[in-house]
């Protein structure tokens, strides 16, 4: 085979339309070989090929005679030293960093790890890895786009829908078999329907970057589910696609474009705060053999030993260039070549910590904030990771919205009834400037949100004070222990109608609490038709019936679905709900009333004293129509309705008298969570049963 000098750049496997240009960094290695593999099932390497020419760092060749669908990896030869970092074994075949297409999976054994298995990590093994490792493949990257847009949703009017790619369409009866739990079957008509239908504008991608079952879970029957244990940051995972040897990058562009053309926004769940291969005592499959130095944080009196604040056993080295590069370029990679619309990165925190703390003016954001293109795209973070200090909730820069961990907390322990929630309630109803003000961030920086993969589903909050994780092998250990979460007389499955009754209520109250607050509001996927995980608050192992969505809906799933319809159809009708800045508490210009009134039962406005109170379990917040700050395109208001948000989640009815508002007309309910299928009457107060939330609005028919 020929083999000419080849480029530095792009970094991996490029087809040029002739010939594939291979390149890959190392900076300590002494050589390394490019190996060539028949076919991607075959373990045999076809051809050895060492790459001779080097070039500030980064090793090239190009070979004119391979074409898209080679298969292939590296060997990478330097020392083995871990007490100095280095953990070079070419008995490994490694997976390129870059690479846009990995097929196969690990086949675990002892020969995928750098040491002998039994001893120490400073012994060397020699058994080669390759017959049980996945292979890398060089794609051709062109592709149909067409007229495809982003559809550049303003983050005001941004409702979120986190989900699994497998989890949503596995059982989905009207996804075609050979399409359930792939990319296509995610742009099927039957769950675009249910998703527009919803009224979802994007959906949010539990990860999708190649990542890998960790052994234990393997050994154990089980595997890593969520996907939070990458090692392919450019390719995405081939467990989504039907054609796994290159066509699952041309599936992925086939489900996004599909989305696009419906108006939906894809986002990214990215993790590039560690990787797949664990600490000292885990494999070597890519990043490790390359090399360990620049791309893992090392502890700097013992360079055996990783840093870690992700609980995994690594964390990338965000103080390396090249590291940076990689996660910039992939990033870049993912917006450009596969037009996703944003990220939501996992344990954002550890991207932060340029030497032990977090520093939110880190070179991360700042690259991030001065890109033309990263810029631009919808950034979401996870603001904690499991380091000293790593709870970092508000403190994120300007252009980025943060998961609100309080807000979720918050509106578990006000809905369980816990005393002295209402002031920081009344916050997080009204955006969380406490949080985001300061910044010169607004309130859609906050992701509000009461369930997520991470926990309990919306059912299972409402029906377990416990977690039942014993499926996962873990003796129940695993998990947190605090759900903020009330089963309401029984734990778990019962056949009380009066519990089954209050936990729909329940269920409204924090569906109806989550679209009405200030903020971008983020469903979990199934949360709307009542998804359980039989208790589990951790199913990250679970492929199974424990994790999927169920799709055969029983009388009073269908009932949850067309309720959280219409309070999804409410939001978009009332641009009160979705303001941009925060509220100021003073009056409007040119009206006798405040943009923000917090009002007690009496119709009057909230006093120092009831703010104080510990017993106090019941909020009323009138929003002024004239409060809306949303313009037409010409930069003409668009008029709003004044609104008034009822919660009692007290243990007894409160009657309410509803506040003087200026104008004609007179409150109308608009939803009722005691009363469901209650017709909207008019009235001038209004009996707030326990346990429950209202929403009226004021004005003319």
């Amino acid at each position: 085979m020929r083999v000419w000098p080849g480029k530095p750049y792009p970094l991996g496997a490029t087809w040029d339309g002739e010939g594939v240009n291979f390149s890959i960094f190392s900076e300590s290695a002494e050589s390394i070989e490019l190996c060539l593999f028949n076919s991607a099932d075959d373990p045999t390497e076809a051809q050895r090929i060492t790459m001779r020419d080097r070039t500030d760092l980064i090793w090239h060749a190009y070979l004119p005679d391979v074409r898209p669908r080679q298969a292939y990896g590296y060997r990478v030869y330097g020392p083995y030293e871990p007490h100095n970092g280095h953990r070079f074994n070419h008995n490994k075949l490694l997976i390129d960093p870059y690479a846009k297409a990995v097929t196969g999976t690990v086949q675990w054994s002892d020969a995928i790890f750098g040491y002998k298995v039994g001893e120490d990590d400073l012994s060397f093994d020699e058994r080669d890895s390759a017959p049980g490792m996945p292979r890398c493949v060089v794609i051709d990257p062109s592709f149909t786009w067409g007229e495809d847009r982003a559809p550049a949703t303003p983050w005001n009017r941004t409702i979120i829908y986190e989900l699994h790619v497998k989890g949503l369409t596995e059982l989905h009866p009207g996804v075609p078999e050979d399409l359930r739990g792939t990319y296509l079957g995610l742009a099927s008509d039957a769950v675009i329907d249910h998703l527009l239908g919803l009224g979802i504008t994007a959906v949010e991608l539990m990860p999708v970057h190649q990542f890998i079952d960790d052994r234990h879970l393997v050994e154990r029957g089980l595997s890593n589910y969520w996907g939070y244990n990458s090692i392919g940051y450019f390719a995405p995972d081939m467990r989504y696609a039907t054609s796994r040897r290159g066509g699952q990058v041309d599936e992925f562009k086939s489900m996004v474009k599909t989305l696009h053309r419906a108006g939906l926004e894809v986002i990214l769940d990215v993790v590039y705060n560690h990787t797949g291969e664990g600490g000292e005592m885990g494999p070597t499959l890519s990043f490790r053999g390359i090399d360990n130095v620049a791309y893992y944080r090392l502890q700097p009196d013992d360079r055996r030993r990783y840093m870690d604040f992700t609980g995994t056993g690594n964390s990338l080295n965000m103080l390396d260039p090249r590291t940076m590069q990689l996660i910039m370029d992939s990033l870049r990679y993912w917006v450009l070549e596969m037009h996703v619309d944003g990220f939501r990165f996992d344990l954002a925190p550890v991207l932060a910590r340029e030497l032990y703390e977090v520093n939110r003016l880190a070179t991360f954001f700042d690259i991030i904030q001065q890109d033309p293109v990263l810029s631009q795209v919808k950034l979401i973070a996870e603001p904690w990771d499991v380091g000293p200090g790593g709870y970092q909730i508000g403190n994120f820069p300007i252009g980025w919205a943060e998961w609100n961990g309080k807000y979720r907390d918050c509106l578990r322990r006000f809905w369980r009834g816990e005393p002295g929630q209402v002031p920081e309630l009344a916050s997080r109803l009204s955006g969380s400037s406490d949080l985001y003000a300061s910044s010169g961030r607004r309130t859609y920086a906050s992701i509000n949100f009461v369930t997520c993969h991470d926990g309990f589903t919306l059912h299972d909050l409402v029906s377990y004070e416990h977690k039942h994780n014993e499926a996962n092998g873990e003796e129940n250990k695993d998990g947190a222990d605090e759900n903020y979460s009330r089963n309401w007389g029984a734990e778990g499955k019962t056949d009380s109608v009066r519990i089954k009754r209050m936990r729909q209520r329940m269920k409204r109250n924090f569906l109806a609490t989550l679209i009405f607050s200030q903020g971008v509001p983020m469903l979990l996927a199934g949360d709307e038709m009542g998804r359980t995980q039989r208790g589990n608050n951790n199913a990250y192992c679970q492929d199974n019936g424990i994790s999927w969505v169920r799709w055969d809906l029983r009388s009073e799933d269908r009932e949850l679905l067309a309720f959280t319809r219409r309070l999804i159809e409410l939001f978009k009708e009332n641009p009160v709900l979705r303001r941009r800045s925060f509220f100021t508490g003073r009056e409007i210009p040119g009206e006798m009333a405040k943009d923000l009134t917090w009002v007690r039962p009496d119709g009057t406005e909230m006093t120092e004293e009831d703010w104080g109170a510990e017993d106090n379990h019941v909020l009323g917040m009138l929003v002024h129509g004239e409060a809306t700050d949303e313009v037409d395109e010409r930069g003409r208001p668009i008029a709003g309705q004044t609104l008034l948000l009822l919660l009692n989640a007290g243990t007894r009815s409160r009657h309410f008298l509803l506040p003087k508002a200026e104008g004609l007309g007179l409150w109308r309910i608009l939803v009722d969570t005691a009363h469901p299928d209650g017709h909207p009457v008019r009235h001038d107060g209004v009996n707030l049963s326990p346990h429950s939330l209202m929403l009226l609005r004021h004005g003319e028919d």
